[in-house]
């Protein structure tokens, strides 16, 4: 007998995927957490039906989420990370001898455990002695964040159920706030391509352009996300990604990627002439 695990996309899309057997069901206060075990793309997380990650493809958001703002800002020392309970962010951070501290803020501490246990790939530098983990809400601790942090990502769920206030205008403001005067702020931007998803990332690109004086979206192609297509948002208090790219600096680290390169990082900013209408309709 055939087992599949499907995802609804839209009403009238859905992502299907073969699986041989369920590693993991349980449910939190907060969501369901599933792990299942697959031919095509390896062990793969979902919350509450979504995917969140699989062992095939989840190096293409872990590295572009981490490795754009990197290669931009010149002093990174100290990072806070929300949601991120996988541990791909965490993982990429590591590779940088130059941070000193990573503040992890993780709403659901099951997750932590069963992606520790079932998914230690991506969650394999929870050990870091750089890294504290603060099993809290998001929202609520960059409340209380001033002047603190040189780069903020926001790896959260899409906007609904534990990741809807990180998607706020009160959010993003506060983030701002808990960033130093040349901080940078990254996020998943959802993804431009079917109409439900593309108005969530163009109210969310509208509250971080209010908050921020630099304002850029990118994209990569994710093949598990919905539509493939998914976007990022960088935002910052100094530096523009693209004149600011320290290519030539982050080269010489020597760090070996998957998919990043600082070849993509500039291309990745040029985006299709749709998304681009998208983004100019909210900018307004």
């Amino acid at each position: 007998m055939d087992f599949w695990f499907s995802e609804a996309h839209t009403p009238n899309v859905k992502l299907s995927i073969r699986v041989d057997r369920q590693l993991y069901s349980g449910k939190s206060e907060f969501q369901r957490i599933d792990v299942f075990d697959s031919p095509e793309f390896g062990r793969f997380l979902t919350l509450d039906g979504y995917m969140m990650l699989t062992e095939k493809d989840e190096f293409i958001y872990h590295e572009m989420i981490t490795h754009v703002p990197m290669a931009v800002h010149p002093n990174i020392r100290k990072v806070l990370v929300i949601g991120a309970g996988d541990g791909g962010v965490v993982r990429e951070l590591t590779r940088y001898a130059s941070i000193e501290h990573i503040d992890m803020v993780e709403i659901d501490p099951l997750v932590v455990e069963v992606c520790k246990k079932y998914l230690p790939q991506t969650a394999c530098r929870f050990d870091d002695p750089r890294l504290t983990i603060h099993y809290a809400d998001g929202l609520k601790f960059v409340r209380r964040c001033e002047d603190a942090y040189d780069l903020i990502i926001v790896d959260s769920t899409d906007p609904f159920g534990p990741g809807e206030g990180l998607f706020t205008r009160e959010f993003y403001g506060n983030c701002f706030k808990a960033l130093r005067e040349d901080g940078i702020m990254v996020n998943q931007h959802e993804s431009p391509f079917y109409d439900a998803d593309a108005v969530a990332m163009q109210r969310a690109h509208k509250r971080i352009v209010e908050s921020f004086p630099i304002s850029r979206v990118y994209q990569a192609h994710i093949p598990t996300y919905p539509s493939g297509h998914w976007l990022f948002g960088f935002a910052s208090k100094k530096y523009h990604p693209l004149k600011d790219l320290r290519e030539t600096d982050w080269n010489l680290l020597g760090l070996k990627c998957r998919y990043y390169t600082t070849t993509l990082h500039k291309g990745a900013f040029y985006l299709p002439a749709y998304v681009e209408e998208l983004l100019q309709d909210v900018e307004r």
